[in-house]
């Protein structure tokens, strides 16, 4: 006996309390498989596109008068999402941009360029698969400049295949930083950010009757979770394990973040807060940042592209930011 208790009753004790232990633990890994469980059924049957407009509202506002009669290039700059990779034609982001499809989105009609700045030239220099190297070699290095009259509205997107190439197929490294550690990426991305602010030096060199650049940072279709190994509603599309992924995906937002602050000629696009909710995990009403009022799909079937949706919400993030600041820019 100890204290009085004998000593059955304290095997007894012993024993319950490990059942408890035991217990416990099982109920947390049932409730983890149960989690997962829940999202691989969510995605395998089925992720909803939805249908009508996606993204942020545009007032018309800023529309209803000329900004300018001045020429203006609306250029394009970057990978497949300036392209346009998995949009019909005429609905890329950058197409919208410049002129609306009145009758896929007629809530847009009058919303854009083409209305408010008449005399420009959409020049489309983006090219799918391409990393920040290429954009600075063989997009820019390959540009001549623009004359002394014409005025830059630069759109980019650029660093999404950085950090996403070579889906693990090969080892990690600078431009392609898929399955790296964050010691890794710590250099890589200071790299990127170097190679970020080198571009924008070269487009604005592009234009010495002056222009403004629009910047987007890279969103993530996994909504945050850095799970998109749990795809698999396409035959033979899979992505190997990344614990490091989403803390990699900070790093280069927070740098890209910094070079938009730190120039008065270039401007953010947040398409990741736009995007956010609708990837993978878009029907999973768990998730922190779960969209109820339009949790839909806005990726194309490779993931790392839109769908037409997710471009028109691109394009409205665009759109926004180019009309709250190109027309006091043109004014001065």
């Amino acid at each position: 006996m100890r204290f009085g208790i004998p000593e059955t009753i304290q095997m007894a004790s012993r024993r319950l309390r490990r059942l408890l232990i035991l217990l416990s633990v099982v109920l947390v890994l049932l409730g983890v498989f149960a989690y997962l469980s829940y999202d691989i059924i969510l995605i395998s049957t089925g992720l909803p596109v939805g249908t009508g407009p996606a993204g942020p509202y545009v007032p018309v506002g800023p529309f209803s008068s000329i900004w300018s009669e001045r020429r203006i290039v609306l250029l394009g700059l970057g990978d497949s999402v300036t392209r346009g990779l998995g949009a019909p034609e005429g609905r890329t982001y950058f197409d919208l941009l410049q002129h609306n499809d009145d009758e896929a989105y007629p809530d847009m009609c009058g919303k854009d360029i083409e209305h408010v700045l008449p005399n420009t030239e959409a020049v489309n220099i983006a090219r799918n698969y391409s990393t920040s190297e290429q954009h600075l070699t063989e997009q820019l290095g390959a540009l001549s400049p623009f004359d002394k009259g014409v005025f830059g509205i630069v759109v980019i997107t650029s660093g999404g295949n950085d950090i996403i190439h070579d889906y693990g197929n090969s080892p990690p490294r600078d431009g392609a930083m898929y399955g790296c550690t964050i010691e890794q990426a710590q250099p890589w991305c200071a790299n990127l950010k170097q190679r970020l602010q080198e571009i924008l030096s070269q487009a604005r060199a592009k234009f010495p009757g002056g222009c403004v650049v629009f910047l987007a940072n890279v969103y993530d279709p996994t909504d945050g979770r850095g799970l998109p190994r749990f795809l698999g509603f396409e035959k033979g599309l899979g992505f190997a394990p990344w614990p490091d992924a989403v803390k990699v995906l900070d790093i280069v937002n927070n740098d890209i973040s910094k070079i938009c602050s730190a120039d008065d000629n270039v401007y953010l696009v947040d398409v990741h807060t736009v995007m956010l909710g609708h990837g993978i995990y878009c029907r999973n009403r768990f998730a922190r940042c779960y969209q109820k009022d339009d949790p839909t799909f806005w990726y194309y079937h490779n993931l790392e592209d839109p769908n037409p949706r997710g471009y028109d919400a691109i394009r409205r993030a665009f759109l926004l930011e180019i009309a709250d600041k190109v027309p006091s820019r043109l004014a001065h």
